[in-house]
């Protein structure tokens, strides 16, 4: 009896150490699978995979007993995709057609339709059963169990035995445990895939915008410098005056712009002006602006403008007898202009805040309309000496606005400064405009010369918004009568 006991305790060990090595091996193939699903599925880890998978063929069939195998992966559309099988079974499941085909035939077709494991004890007895073409040996016993995720269908584990009974409850549950795991492993392999061609479309878009960037930005980089010829290359140098100007755009392109050209009668016209919001179509609107203002004042013949101007749209003061016709004929201009943006560009409600004024260099009277423009100053070494408030509103917004012509003498040691809103809008880090207050007195302290005085507007806005990059166009011209 003791011995007996023995015997039977010795068995029983012996199972449990034969159930051990069997869950150890099922941990290790389950971790070669983990291993396998962490690794993004190109062509070189789409073979690795493929290999992990006939291992864990192997390794079912080893663990097991069964004879052969194989293992058939399917597509969203139940078509066998791919497939590894046993070295018995190697080629055959190719061979006989299912690849690129619906699985149906067979105990593995019955599977796939049922979404449920079949066993078949022997196939003498059971109609599910379909011997492959050119099988060598009879089977008696198959296994096929669904490889689901989520109640997809993702293929079909198949295992043969050449005799019948062979699968047992022990095995069919193993066998569901190691399913689950090749579902894992190839639900993650597909989601990495995904995930992958995301990666590779979001790079091809990221070429794609770089590219079109690239080209952008050349295509701006030459507006820019088309629009830097718009501004004057050469500025009219006359004796006794002194002209600086500075230009600094918040972007590649701006919507300010000065300009300083000769006019009929020996006249100086100068302009300094601001489009309505920053980029292209403001460049494209400067553009049209500095040349209707030089074409309307001066390049054609506009006599008898003058007293049309003055009747329809442009007055000038009792005050101002001293302005020549030539100057009073180039202001129409500004008229001009404004009829035609706001007639022919209404829709596109752009407009400009503009600076048009006409100098006599011999007298130093200057005439001009300040279309709802900043405020231009007039300055000496004995301070503020006049501000040129706007005559008239912001030049196309409606037709046949009025616009009021002003003279004003511009003295030997006299400086006439223009700028845009950039300069008094300049903000620093803690949210402080530079104003025009600090403007004003940085013009009493730079009026020296034309140069000096931008020089040092600069230099006090550069270091009021720490060199940082400018948030709006900046343009200023001076323009200085000497003794």
């Amino acid at each position: 009896m003791e011995v007996d006991s023995l015997r039977r305790e010795v068995t029983s060990l012996k199972a449990d150490k034969a159930n051990l090595q069997v869950k150890s091996k099922l941990f290790e193939n389950f971790a070669a699978m983990a291993h396998s699903c962490c690794r993004l599925p190109s062509t070189a880890e789409w073979e690795s995979l493929k290999k992990t998978l006939q291992d864990t063929l192997d390794f079912s069939i080893e663990l097991t007993g069964a004879d052969s195998g194989y293992l058939v992966l399917l597509d969203s559309n139940g078509v066998v995709s791919d497939s590894v099988q046993s070295p018995e079974n190697s080629g055959r499941t190719r061979c006989c057609g299912l690849k690129d085909h619906p699985l149906e035939a067979g105990l593995a077709g019955w599977v796939r339709g049922h979404h449920q494991v079949g066993v078949i004890a022997d196939t003498r007895d059971d109609e599910r059963w379909t011997a492959l073409p050119h099988q060598p040996q009879t089977v008696r016993s198959v296994l096929a169990i669904p490889i689901l995720k989520c109640d997809e269908l993702l293929g079909v584990l198949t295992l043969l035995h050449l005799q019948p009974n062979h699968f047992s409850p022990e095995a069919v549950d193993q066998m569901k445990a190691t399913s689950d795991q090749i579902a894992m492993t190839l639900e993650n392999a597909r989601l990495y895939g995904q995930l992958n061609e995301s990666y590779q479309s979001l790079d091809q878009s990221k070429q794609e915008i770089e590219a079109y960037s690239k080209a952008l930005d050349e295509e701006l980089e030459k507006g820019r410098q088309i629009q830097r010829d718009f501004l004057p290359q050469n500025i009219p140098q006359l004796p006794n005056w002194d002209i600086s100007t500075y230009f600094a755009p918040a972007k590649q392109v701006s919507g300010d712009f000065y300009d300083v050209f000769s006019l009929p009668g020996d006249n100086l016209g100068v302009v300094i002006a601001d489009v309505a919001d920053k980029g292209v179509g403001s460049a494209l609107y400067m553009a049209l602006i500095r040349s209707l203002i030089r074409v309307f004042s001066g390049h054609i013949s506009l006599h008898g403008f003058a007293n049309f101007s003055i009747n329809n749209g442009v007055s000038k003061s009792v005050a101002e007898q001293c302005a020549t016709t030539d100057q009073l004929n180039a202001l129409t201009a500004v008229k001009l202009t404004n009829d035609y943006i706001a007639h022919e560009h209404a829709k596109e409600g752009m407009f400009a805040t503009l600076f048009f004024g006409v100098i006599n260099p011999l007298n130093g009277i200057m005439a001009y309309i300040n279309g709802g423009h900043e405020p231009l100053v007039i300055s000496n070494s004995a301070g503020i000496k006049q501000n040129l408030e706007p005559t008239g509103p912001a030049v196309g917004m409606l037709v046949d606005m009025k616009f009021e012509i002003r003279q004003v003498q511009i003295d030997p040691g006299d400086i006439l400064i223009g700028y845009t809103d950039g300069v008094i809008e300049a903000l620093a880090p803690n949210g402080d405009f530079f104003t025009r207050q600090r403007l004003l007195s940085t013009i009493k302290q730079s009026a020296s010369s034309a140069s000096a005085l931008v020089e040092g507007i600069k230099r006090k806005l550069l270091t009021h918004v720490h060199n940082a990059p400018p948030s709006d166009d900046i343009t200023m011209l001076a323009i200085r009568r000497l003794s």
